[in-house]
């Protein structure tokens, strides 16, 4: 499988009739942030004349989104415009680039409010933002409840990220053909995601554990605004085919869910050092992801004692000794090497649709390396 992905990976060449250079894969994440910086400014005046303290929590919200991350939604975006034929040196670029980058907006909406439903502390080593409103309610020593106060003020930024992410895309400057396209696909995405975060909380409170209700998860909640539809924007911002459409969202589907596959493992098994989140920390907020589901699966058909410690643990304040007896449990069970295989499969056939498609060489090449970065990260 990777030796069939890594025969795309040769450096993605410059356009034979322009000679602007082409933006690498270093060079777009500072493109991105540069559109989000741009588009922060264009609203400062707006929130400084509301005053009462919004102009501060607002420049949370974008130290929260320049903060980092691999600004993996809007790069396969932008590749999918370029395999379907976008010009990176060409007129429409720029806007194109401020299309793609209204993605970080979602997923900052996407991650403040995942912190709260999760009760997660921190965000890429810093405190989440939830927990930063409550420590200043606690620290200015305002009436009322901390925590309250700090998860009400989360929701507001996290509602106004998603608010800015529509103006941003609105106000991009790409072309009334090319937004009347992205419409139906933006709209979409947003509701599958809601759609996912949704399906992930009910699970847990009906306590379905099984393997095919946490990949619908991993489906909607992340495959399909992750990887598949920033592709399919990205098509739509060109004006591609259905064919190629079609090839991109299989491809997307299957790369999406193999990265959340990864995921699972790293919130599982993954260095904090690295994660930026506490060790073992889905087993601590009590995820039902896929690798738990395989693995209570198997305990289920062959060790009750072992399914009943994973029952008992998941969700609870465990100590670092109970989250590596679980860990230990999961890897003796088979379901880290159940979730590997699972991962193998579908970048293989990821790459078989991608392989098919006509997307230009150049694009396939850039996306088998996105593939391979979002798939194999190490824990």
């Amino acid at each position: 499988m990777e030796a069939t992905l890594s025969a795309g990976t040769a450096r993605v060449g410059q356009s034979s009739t322009n000679t602007a250079p082409h933006p690498t894969s270093l060079e777009l994440p500072g493109m991105f942030e540069g559109a989000l910086r741009d588009f922060f400014d264009s609203r400062r005046e707006l929130v400084s004349n509301i005053g009462g303290g919004y102009e501060k929590a607002v420049s949370t919200l974008e130290a929260f989104v320049l903060r980092g991350g691999k600004r993996v939604r809007p790069s396969f975006a932008w590749t999918g415009w370029l395999g379907a034929g976008g010009d990176p040196n060409g007129s429409d670029a720029e806007a194109v680039i401020r299309a793609c980058a209204a993605l970080e907006l979602v997923q900052a909406c996407a991650l403040v409010h995942d912190d709260i439903i999760d009760a997660s502390t921190t965000r890429r080593g810093f405190p989440t933002v939830h927990v930063e409103f409550e420590d200043q309610h606690r620290g200015e020593e305002w009436s009322g409840d901390s925590a309250h106060f700090g998860e009400a003020v989360a929701i507001l930024l996290g509602d106004l990220a998603l608010a800015w992410a529509d103006d941003m895309i609105r106000e991009s400057g790409i072309s009334p053909d090319a937004a009347a396209r992205v419409s139906p696909v933006w709209s979409a995405m947003r509701t599958e995601v809601l759609g996912g975060q949704f399906l992930d909380i009910s699970n847990e409170a009906r306590g379905d554990e099984t393997v095919e209700a946490a990949m619908r998860v991993n489906r909607y909640k992340t495959a399909a605004y992750t990887i598949e539809r920033p592709l399919h924007l990205g098509a739509a911002l060109f004006g591609a085919d259905a064919e190629l459409i079609d090839a991109y969202r299989t491809f997307g589907t299957d790369i999406g869910i193999a990265f959340q596959l990864r995921d699972d493992l790293l919130g599982v098994f993954g260095d904090p050092s690295v994660t930026g989140k506490p060790s073992g920390d889905d087993l601590i907020a009590g995820k039902r992801t896929v690798l738990f589901a395989m693995a209570l699966a198997r305990a289920d058909a062959a060790d009750p004692a072992a399914a009943e410690l994973l029952r008992n643990g998941i969700g609870t304040q465990l100590t670092d000794n109970e989250v590596d007896t679980l860990r230990q449990v999961i890897t003796d069970l088979g379901a880290v090497t159940d979730v590997e295989t699972q991962i193998d499969t579908l970048v293989e056939a990821a790459a078989n649709a991608l392989d098919s498609s006509t997307a230009t060489t150049e694009s396939k090449a850039r996306l088998t390396d996105m593939a391979i970065a979002a798939t194999k990260r190490s824990y």
